[in-house]
């Protein structure tokens, strides 16, 4: 007599969970009120001496520390803060003075041909336009939003490591790309508040709500954060996805 089979079986279907909702606008305005309250004007850690030479260490600044350029530009700023000052200077000069930096081979060309297109499609100054900034060898959206917000009092939010994870881990801005979470932001923060939004989401991000160890502790909104792992060792215990790389 032939064994009995066993009737098929069929995979259970998964229980769809919906996402976590974003803030309400009552709380996206607490949590700016707060950080206006406490750092009313926020700064970024780049040193620069004018917009050029800011273009120039954002545009280093790509997958590297502030510190880490800061030390670099020193050097090649006293040596060249004007576009002009830097082709006359030349690609291997710049490589010399930022060998320290990752990248530093291709980010001294684009150095010395976005200083050379500025020179000659602007007259050597910087743009003030998103477009215009893009169209140059090494910048991006992300290099161009801070150029806009810093040196032109534009109201752009660049989402760098930092800023894509506190989006998602607050739900201020939830997104998978750094685009998405910036256009989410663009809606979410009060128009009061826009203008220094990025500094301080940045360095909220950079110094209290680490990747691994997030200080939820000394935590200026842990009351209206909703991650669910908000302990320093729980975070630490189970480290979250690394958020996608963002462009420059």
């Amino acid at each position: 007599m032939p064994p009995r089979q066993s009737p098929p079986k069929t995979a259970r279907p998964r229980r769809a969970t919906a996402a976590p909702a974003r803030l309400t606008p009552a709380v996206a305005e607490e949590i700016f009120r707060r950080f206006h309250a406490r750092d009313p004007e926020p700064k970024g850690e780049l040193e620069y001496v004018n917009p050029y030479t800011l273009l120039v260490a954002v545009v280093l600044s790509a997958q590297a520390t502030d510190v880490g350029v800061n030390k670099a530009t020193r050097g090649l700023f006293a040596a060249a803060a004007t576009p002009e000052a830097m082709v006359a200077l030349g690609e291997d000069r710049v490589r010399e003075h930022i060998r320290t930096i990752g990248l530093f081979r291709t980010k001294a060309k684009n150095v010395i041909a976005l200083s050379e297109r500025l020179i000659a499609e602007h007259g050597g100054a910087v743009p003030p336009s998103r477009a215009a900034l893009e169209l140059l060898p090494g910048v991006g959206r992300k290099t161009a939003n801070v150029v806009l917000n810093i040196a032109f009092g534009e109201p752009t939010i660049a989402v760098d490591t930092h800023l894509f994870r506190v989006g998602n881990r607050t739900r201020l801005a939830p997104g998978k790309t750094p685009l998405e979470v910036e256009l989410g932001l663009e809606q979410v923060v009060p128009d009061r508040y826009r203008r220094h939004a990025h500094h301080w989401l940045i360095l909220h991000g950079r110094y209290v709500c680490k990747a691994r160890a997030p200080d939820c502790p000394a935590c200026l909104i842990a009351d209206l954060c909703p991650f669910e792992p908000k302990t320093v060792e729980k975070a630490a215990a189970g480290p979250r996805k690394a958020a996608p790389a963002d462009a420059a």
